[in-house]
């Protein structure tokens, strides 16, 4: 692929051209230490039912989703904006944030994963594990965890 400049021509054309391979390494790769730094940022911030999955082969999209609830709005929005910080500062910096500024439902996108923070009755109302068929007895004892807690 060729990008040129402005097209006017002169000492400020410049020809790039990129290959495959760069294009592919511009984008961050995934590490598997990066999962375990989602889940220990969200925790150090107090979010609440954190649930990650899988979905490895069975998705074209990301290979896993981490799903959390924050208290309140303002809880959410600072469990993503605290997220999104420290993904810049790990080198993530072009993970897409969606839903912020209202606080209900921010999605983070990295790429490799994708992480869901709702409000509670969003989460409940979405039930993004039923629809990837979360297995039963998890989103019990995660239930269970939220009433004796």
């Amino acid at each position: 692929m060729t990008v040129l400049g402005n097209g006017r021509g002169g000492a400020s054309e410049r020809s790039l051209t990129l290959t495959a391979t760069a294009i592919v390494t511009n984008i961050a790769p995934f590490e598997p230490a990066l999962l375990a730094r989602i889940q220990s940022s969200l925790e150090g911030d107090k979010a609440e039912n954190l649930v990650t999955i899988d979905l490895t082969g069975r998705s074209a999209l990301t290979d896993a989703l981490v799903l959390a609830t924050g208290r309140s709005a303002r809880h959410v929005a600072a469990l993503a904006e605290n997220l999104a910080r420290r993904l810049k500062e790990w080198g993530f910096g072009r993970a897409r944030i969606e839903g912020l500024p209202q606080g209900d439902w921010v999605l983070i996108d990295i790429g490799d994963v994708v992480v869901h923070v709702f409000r509670e009755e969003v989460r409940a109302y979405y039930d993004l594990e039923g629809m990837w068929s979360v297995d039963e007895s998890v989103r019990r004892d995660a239930q269970a965890e939220r009433v004796f807690a």
